[in-house]
């Protein structure tokens, strides 16, 4: 069992946590808001917290109009730019899992009812799987191993 469980707001569709241990209620903050259902982002993340995770520097400065995120060895920290004193600094296996839980709530998801011109004869999380390694020019850190 992860940290969090998660659920689709009824009224909007937007992702919504529960969390029983509120020290990691920031790491839900930003899962839901600055990830929020985009599987684009969400590969982002998860290739941030591999490359730390093996010694190496993010491929990319995180960027967010709400939050500064800063991908470590040792951590993820977050601060929230609209909340005075709402900042954080989670473990990093503990927010690489979480992560990984939100990657696997978000595939789980039904497919939205919209027209795709990319890759429309595969599940979307697969489609941006491609449009990701296609972007960065890689493979995907957890393709093969998680995906």
């Amino acid at each position: 069992m992860g940290v969090f469980s998660w659920g689709l707001d009824p009224k909007y569709g937007l992702p919504v946590y529960q969390v029983e241990d509120q020290r990691f209620d920031l790491l839900g903050q930003w899962l839901s808001a600055d990830l929020d259902r985009f599987f684009l982002v969400t590969l982002d993340a998860l290739a941030m917290a591999d490359d730390v995770a093996r010694g190496e520097p993010p491929f990319e400065e995180w960027s967010s109009e709400n939050y500064t995120v800063s991908f470590t060895p040792s951590a993820l920290l977050i601060t929230n730019l609209w909340v005075p004193g709402a900042e954080g600094e989670f473990p990093a296996d503990v927010a690489r899992a979480a992560i990984e839980d939100y990657w696997r709530f978000l595939v789980a998801l039904p497919e939205r009812q919209a027209v795709r011109e990319y890759r429309p004869d595969l599940p979307r999380w697969q489609a941006d799987l491609l449009r990701w390694e296609e972007k960065w020019g890689r493979t995907h850190p957890y393709r093969g191993r998680f995906f």
